[in-house]
């Protein structure tokens, strides 16, 4: 059922606050995207937001996006309350840090994207596997993981402030939030240093 004139204009309100990015008429017009897009996809009449798929097909055509890995991360940062469905809530709300967020908004966002585990830190084997599915694949004699190991001890070195120091004598080095963001601030290239996770300027 179409969402009621007075019920719509609420969420607007609501939004226009929350999705300080976008004015209200962008909120307006990001609702209406949503709610035909989900009559679209679903197969359920009842359905309420994007499940997984819908929203990996909706990154795809809109965004361009292609790495499985990827897409999946930024459907679980948008899942803010990890019902594994994206509400319209979500859906604006996220858009406004994916299209419009500061640099320190999408710092934080790309930290999210990266931490596969979510504990905090970006890993090795984070890093190991990000960059093996963001990569090219070429034809080539080498082991392609060990050029992905040098990469990621190259942002290991660019990027870890504890990487050779007293703390991490044996390189099992791990990027925390700090590391990241004073490495991004310091180098606006490395914001997507371990796969596109952002839309480009189009």
């Amino acid at each position: 059922a179409a969402m009621s004139r007075r019920k719509l204009q609420r969420l607007v309100d609501s939004l226009g606050r929350s999705a300080k990015h976008f004015n209200k008429s962008e909120v307006e017009c990001l609702i209406k995207v949503f709610n035909t897009l989900v009559a679209e996809f679903s197969s359920r009449p009842a359905a309420v937001g994007f499940d997984r798929n819908m929203f990996r097909d909706t990154l795809h055509s809109a965004f361009g996006m292609t790495d499985d890995v990827l897409m999946d991360r930024v459907f679980r940062t948008f899942d803010r309350d990890n019902d594994s469905c994206i509400s319209v809530v979500e859906w604006v709300e996220g858009l406004s840090v994916f299209l419009r967020g500061t640099l320190e908004e999408r710092i934080k966002y790309c930290f999210e994207v990266y931490d596969l585990n979510g504990d905090g830190y970006i890993s090795r084997e984070e890093m190991f596997q990000m960059l093996k599915n963001s990569l090219l694949k070429q034809p080539s004699e080498e082991d392609p993981d060990e050029g992905i190991k040098d990469l990621v001890d190259i942002a290991l070195r660019k990027m870890a402030s504890t990487y050779c120091g007293t703390l991490d004598y044996d390189h099992d080095g791990k990027l925390s939030f700090t590391d990241f963001e004073k490495a991004v601030r310091d180098e606006n290239l490395l914001l997507e240093a371990f796969g596109p996770c952002l839309p480009d300027i189009k």
